[in-house]
């Protein structure tokens, strides 16, 4: 048992503030005019409950819970079928469809728990044998109790305040104090099979309409009704009586009067050294996330955090997202802090439970660390992509209240080791990781792109966020914050000749995604053609502050960064013109010549760290802003040809896209030119001064 906290946390418990009995977490959502819109059908009312209930964190997270209605299924000879439509495995309750439900024979699964033993793969090859829609998802690992309950709507979810008190000694006191006797407690069996075998033997004889709820100890709830209003709303009712008690010792409500806005920020640096341990200890680059929320530092702060923290999940499903444990790691640059030895510590500790519990022939995870805890500062989530790492979050949230919770009405003291273990490391719960397909190349990679409203720059950025990178963009233009969509996308309106605006941009990339691998510089401009005796002095400065120093700033306050990354490289987008200039263009191609300079120094001086620097040659890419239609008839007039004839004047008279760049880009920056460094590759169709 750990050690009960302070009955006040550094959150407060203030209840002259917010009277106690009023406050509920979870609330009905219950609408009788939305109800109306699916008509009766009752697979769509079951789609929208199914939705309520997984709209609410507090009763499921992330995949978590599962809902069935009991119907028919019209086979092609027009006869019904008995009908168990069940959660598929992989799809979320809070946006499911009624694709996501997968018809199994209500008869097949209500007999199976007459067995004598099943395996669990023999119980997957039973449930696809009973599916009537040969394109539904694999039907949900606990369809076994959904059939056996014998109303029409069955909900399950994994409410914290329910799990909470499973989660504390006596806990079938507690439950028995709070539902009566019209409760059926079922001891911790694994899902599946066993566990609605075990349910079945305890309702032999039973008559169901004496019961109201079963808890599984240390696992969840169910409800039910033959109606979606009755069994929803007894998922409420249930759970609020679950908020009640804990509200009666004083554990319940916490408040954060002045908000819950963000504390000091975590060093930057010292997040990327943490990030590169992690990587390192998962075998594969990973992003990660910082929380320094009042609540996260407030759990962080806690003075008995080493032992409060290092108990186990909430739900033991959980496991699979962020590990059995937290690691405590302190959040320092890797020069001079202990990010490897912590990790090392959490790597070591992992095996040796591993050991502890593993069977012959059972093959360890990667013993990386999800979740890092931060003392004093708050966490850090790590995953192999930005969805990971929130999900990461969302549990890591909802477990640090739990646990303070549970420590001021008893203490906090969930499922055993081996039991977590075996959820950990059972196969069907592994197979809902899978679910996403086959990893991309770029996962788990950090790019930075300069440039990245238009043309190259933004054809680049999305070739990584198209292989499964997180991408910072970076430009002057507005515009870039919406040029892409989704969580892996970050566009910062930045001046790159501002060093403060460029430091501000990368500390905000290492807090979102963990650090930088992949640096891009790309952002410049084409001034207009003219010759050296026409040189504006001012059109000259700006071609040399935004093609050259810009692109410094950048490079410079990026490389602590890069010497953290995993496979770190620097790509330059340069141009032809700097080892085949052409006239009137001494504004531009000087100006890139010297970035070119500035690159092959990059490659020497970074080369002991890792971080290789090479650089593309484009030429002709007219589909980007570089390129109006003044600069163009300039140019093709410089030549003596037409617009047509300088578009085309290559070897292979291709047209050149950024596209094809940023192609390139990415393939410099993937695993074939890793062990390639100072390298110049033109992307021009070929050029007579450049073969």
């Amino acid at each position: 048992h750990q050690p009960r906290l302070p009955p006040h946390s550094i959150l407060g418990n203030p209840p002259n503030k917010h009277p106690l009995d009023s406050i509920k977490m979870v609330k009905s959502q219950w609408s009788d005019e939305e109800a109306a819109k699916c008509n009766g059908d009752l697979l769509a009312l079951r789609v929208y409950t199914s939705r309520l209930i997984g709209g609410d964190q507090d009763l499921v997270l992330h995949g978590g819970g599962n809902t069935s209605v009991k119907s028919t299924f019209k086979d092609v000879f027009g006869e019904e079928i008995p009908t168990l439509y069940v959660k598929g495995s992989g799809w979320d309750l809070a946006t499911i469809e009624k694709a996501g439900f997968a018809p199994v024979r209500l008869d097949v699964m209500q007999k199976l728990p007459t067995l004598p033993t099943l395996t669990d793969t023999e119980l997957v090859t039973v449930q696809k044998q009973a599916c009537l829609d040969p394109s539904a998802p694999a039907a949900s690992v606990e369809t076994c109790l959904h059939a056996l309950i014998p109303f029409t709507f069955v909900d399950h979810s994994h409410s914290d305040a329910v799990c909470l008190l499973t989660d504390m000694p006596d806990q079938e006191k507690i439950i028995r104090e709070v539902y009566g006797e019209n409760c059926l407690i079922v001891p911790y069996v694994l899902p599946g099979f066993w566990l609605a075998k075990k349910v079945k033997e305890m309702t032999e004889g039973m008559d169901w309409n004496k019961l109201e709820v079963i808890v599984l100890l240390n696992h969840g709830i169910f409800t039910w009704g033959n109606d979606p209003k009755t069994s929803y709303e007894a998922m409420i009712n249930m759970v609020n009586k679950a908020e009640d008690y804990l509200k009666s010792k004083g554990a319940f409500f916490e408040d954060i009067p002045d908000g819950d806005a963000p504390q000091e920020a975590f060093n930057p640096v010292g997040v990327a050294a943490v990030r590169k341990e992690v990587s390192t200890a998962a075998g594969c680059a990973m992003v990660m996330k910082t929380t320094n929320t009042l609540r996260a530092k407030a759990y962080a702060s806690l003075p008995d955090l080493k032992q409060v923290s290092q108990v186990g999940t909430l739900t033991p499903d959980h496991i699979i997202r962020t590990k059995r444990l937290p690691a405590i790691v302190q959040e320092v640059a890797k020069e001079g802090g202990s990010a490897q030895a912590d990790v090392d510590k959490y790597k070591q500790e992992y095996a040796a439970y591993f050991q502890r519990n593993a069977g012959p022939d059972l093959k360890m995870l990667d013993p990386a660390p999800r979740w890092l805890l931060v003392p004093g500062r708050g966490w850090m989530s790590a995953g192999k992509t930005v969805k990971d790492c929130q999900i990461v979050d969302d549990i890591a949230n909802h477990t640090a209240r739990a646990i303070q919770w549970a420590n001021k009405c008893s203490c906090y003291e969930c499922l055993n080791e081996k039991d977590l273990f075996d959820v950990e490391y059972w196969e069907l719960e592994q197979a809902k990781l899978r679910k996403g397909g086959a990893k991309k190349q770029f996962e788990g990679k950090i790019a930075v792109v300069s440039g990245a409203a238009s043309g190259i720059g933004k054809a680049c950025a999305k070739a990584f966020l198209d292989a499964g990178a997180c991408v910072l963009g970076l430009d002057k233009n507005p515009a870039v914050a919406d040029a892409f969509k989704g969580s892996s996308w970050i566009g910062a309106c930045v001046d790159l000749t501002d060093a403060d605006a460029v430091t501000q941009a990368l500390d905000t990339c290492a807090q979102c995604f963990g650090g930088v691998d992949i640096l891009v510089m790309n952002a410049g401009i084409l001034p207009k053609s003219s010759p050296i005796e026409d040189i504006d002095p001012k059109m000259w400065d700006l071609s040399m502050n935004i093609n050259l120093t810009a692109s410094q700033r950048l490079l410079t306050a990026s490389i602590p960064y890069l010497k953290l990354g995993v496979d770190p490289c620097v790509v330059l987008v340069g141009t032809k013109n700097a080892p085949a200039p052409g006239r009137g263009m001494a504004c531009y191609s000087v100006a890139k010549m010297a970035l070119t300079q500035l690159a092959r120094i990059a490659a020497l001086e970074l080369a002991p760290a890792g971080v290789r620097v090479n650089t593309v040659h484009p030429d002709a890419v007219f589909d980007t802003g570089l390129w109006s239609e003044e600069v163009l008839n300039t140019r093709a007039k410089a030549y003596g040809l037409t617009v047509d004839e300088y578009k085309r004047r290559n070897l292979l008279k291709a047209e050149i896209t950024s596209h094809d760049v940023a192609a390139a880009v990415r393939a410099m920056a993937g695993p074939d030119f890793f062990k390639v460094t100072g390298a110049q590759l033109p992307v021009n169709g070929g050029d007579e001064r450049t073969v």
